[in-house]
């Protein structure tokens, strides 16, 4: 068995820099911030020459958007982050604190509903890298997705955004048609014509957008754009359904607040070493839902911001 010479102090002092122990061996793998999951063709390249030129030639992708350059020696750690930053990238991902945030394709899926690269990108700018150095009691996930399908797991992250069209129903447009365009175009089956007028069940409805235009009568030819946020959502060993926020969220300047107001709360009221979840459930989703809903604790934010809280958080990895 090879001896290893790095410290257990300089493996976690690299770690908080993006860079995970290879097991049993000097060697780290440099975990590269995609921002939203979304590189450049030219950074692409200059990941696959960093991996062959400071690494063991392999890259590999997380679960969270990331990438990860295998095989680094300790000592070519700078060099390898002074390589990547020249194409704009940098390393990172670790520890209690926001973590990059992951996003779908948003538009450019068939059934996108919101820019959810801008929205990523912007959360990013504002709370990963903004809130770098504010420490939470553990580490704070954000999933942003386009539409109901949920194909990045909005509700299993400590906070999921989704993106919502609400139609706008005009019912003296509809004319009761027996086969009706809007019933075979909802996939939840949450339309149906009783008596003569079409209805649409708000309890079994997802905001999908799908029947919008689908009237032959034009009873429904545009939506609301929105948002859907999730909280206290959790994958890992505990698994936690996050609850929905009672409200849909219309500009894109609410949501953001939202999120900012949801982690200093977090900061705040949050113990040391315990997940999102398990806050909401030891304070109640009722009390948490109402405070993220005010504007109180941004009233408190610098004194959130400077208190010292939480100063070895619960994050391992």
């Amino acid at each position: 068995m090879a001896t290893l010479t790095v410290s257990k102090e300089d493996e976690k002092r690299v770690k908080a820099l993006g860079f995970l122990s290879n097991k049993g061996t000097d060697n780290f793998s440099g975990r590269i911030v995609t921002r939203n999951g979304k590189i450049t063709a030219d950074q692409q390249i200059a990941i696959g020459e960093a991996a062959k030129k400071f690494g063991n030639g392999n890259v590999t992708y997380t679960t969270r958007l990331t990438v990860e350059v295998q095989g680094i020696p300790y000592e070519k750690i700078d060099e390898f982050r002074a390589f990547i930053q020249e194409a704009g990238l940098d390393t990172g991902g670790t520890g209690s604190k926001v973590r990059p945030v992951v996003s779908c394709k948003g538009t450019t899926c068939q059934y996108g509903l919101i820019d959810t690269f801008a929205l990523s990108e912007e959360i990013h700018e504002k709370f990963y890298v903004g809130y770098h150095g504010v420490k939470l009691p553990h580490k704070f996930k954000i999933a942003v997705g386009g539409c109901p399908n949920n194909c990045v797991k909005p509700n299993l992250n400590d906070l999921g955004i989704i993106g919502q069209r609400i139609p706008n129903y005009d019912q003296d447009l509809c004319n009761g048609c027996k086969k009706c365009g809007v019933v075979k175009a909802c996939p939840v089956g949450a339309v149906a014509v009783v008596d003569g007028l079409m209805e649409i069940d708000k309890e079994k409805c997802i905001n999908c957008g799908r029947c919008i235009g689908s009237c032959h009568f034009d009873a429904i030819e545009d939506g609301t754009n929105g948002y859907k946020v999730y909280i206290g959502g959790r994958w890992g060993k505990k698994i936690a359904m996050g609850k929905t926020l009672n409200k849909i969220f219309t500009s894109k300047e609410e949501v953001i607040k939202l999120v900012e107001k949801a982690i200093l709360f977090y900061r705040e009221q949050g113990k040391t070493g315990e997940r999102f979840a398990e806050t909401v459930e030891r304070l109640g989703f009722e009390n948490v839902e109402a405070q993220l809903l005010s504007d109180d604790i941004l009233e408190r934010k610098q004194e959130i911001l400077e208190a010292k809280l939480h100063e070895t958080g619960g994050a391992t990895c």
